[in-house]
Parts: structure tokens; sequence; C-alpha cells
């Protein structure tokens, strides 16, 4: 029961904090920039600025689906972002050529966080295993001991909750990069930078609110390890 409120609260906040960032992302993407510089070309600039050449910047499909891919050098940005010449596009572009900024300049937690990737995604994968098979009638303890369940899914959470908190630096590191630079470079009035900078703090606030889950999670499961001794 006690796991079953856990999650229904974290997917409500969850739901909240996405809906605000939604909201917010509207409201600012209404007003084009005075600059009149599109995503795409705010990322451009920014690239060239940092005398980064080999990075591409790419439109693809989908609501908020910007990120950086440190593997293929491609700044990805939804078509909103890419063709968009709003606070809200100029600050999503900065933030994505921020990532790309940090590869570009081996910023210390960027490379820890994808030495992680494979280990998180193995967690990941594992954590869903157990609890489908604990849903299909329990399975999963017909193979190992009930203490051996709760141990790996502590390791798997812990390198989850690893990842999360590493990611934070990662995300806020990159904001700042963005919204010094478009400041800097007049990409934006005072006015659209305040809302280039709100827009930026509700999508930091999505994975704050992950990282505290994926916490809570594994201490959940600790305490549950413990008691079981």
């Amino acid at each position: 029961m006690a796991f079953v409120i856990i999650f229904v609260v974290f997917l409500l906040i969850s739901f909240l904090v996405q809906n605000r960032l939604k909201s917010k992302f509207r409201e600012y993407s209404q007003e084009t920039l005075v600059s009149g510089l599109t995503g795409a070309q705010v990322a451009q600039k920014m690239l060239e600025d940092h005398r980064i050449y080999d990075v591409e910047v790419v439109c693809v499909e989908g609501r908020l689906s910007d990120h950086y891919n440190p593997g293929t050098k491609t700044i990805a940005l939804s078509e909103e972002v890419f063709h968009g010449a709003s606070a809200a596009a100029a600050a999503v572009a900065a933030h994505e050529t921020g990532h790309a900024v940090q590869h570009a300049q081996a910023y210390s937690m960027l490379e820890i966080r994808s030495m992680l990737v494979p280990v998180q995604n193995a967690s990941s994968t594992i954590l869903n295993t157990i609890f489908i098979l604990s849903f299909l009638g329990g399975i999963i303890f017909n193979l190992f001991s009930y203490q051996t369940v709760l141990t790996i899914i502590v390791a798997s959470y812990s390198v989850i909750t690893l990842f999360s908190f590493i990611t934070l630096p990662v995300e806020f590191d990159a904001s700042k990069r963005a919204l010094a630079w478009i400041e800097d470079n007049k990409i934006v009035t005072t006015s659209e930078q305040a809302m280039a900078k709100d827009a930026l703090h509700w999508a930091a606030m999505t994975y704050v609110v992950g990282a505290l889950a994926s916490l809570t999670f594994l201490l959940y499961y600790v305490f549950q390890m413990l008691a079981s001794d």
C-alpha cells in the first residue's frame, strides 16, 4: 500500500510540473523575439560562437522532444522550437546547445553521466522485468528468494538514483550557459530573458521531481530489505 501511495503522489506531482511546463511554453511561444531569430538560428549561432563546427542542428517530430545526442553530435529540436522565434524557442534551443558546449569542453558531469547511460538502461530493464514477473503471479519469487529480489531492486534503484542526481548539475549547467549566452549576445530583451529563465526553470523541475522520486523509491526498498532481515 505504501508503494502505491508513493507512486500516486509522485505521479501527481510529475503531472502538475509537466502541465506547468507546457503551459509556460505555450505562453512564452506567443510573442515573437525582437531579434527575430528562430530556435534553429539561435542554436547555430551559439555553436559558431563557441567554435563548434561538427554538431548538426536538426528538426524532429514531437512536442518538447528537444535533446542533444552526444553519440551522433546532433541537436534535435522539435518543430515548434526549430521554426519558432519566441523566448521559449530560444531558451530551449540554447539549452540543448549548452549540452553540445559541455560535450565539446569535456564537462566532467556530462562525461560521468554518459558513462552511466548503459548501466542505467540495464538497471531500468532489470526493474521492469522484476515488476512484470511480480505481477504475473509472483513468478520472480519462484526463481529467487524475497531477500535476493529486494537486493537486486535496491542495487538497480541505486544506479538509477545516482544517474538522476548526476543529471541535475548537467541540466542546471546547460541552462546557466544558455541564459548567460542569449543575454550577453543580445538574443533577447530583458523581458524575454525573464521568460526564457522561467521556461528553463520549469523544465529543470521535471528532472528534480524525477530524482526525488527515484530516491524515495530507493529508500522505500532499503527499509523493506532491512525489515525482512
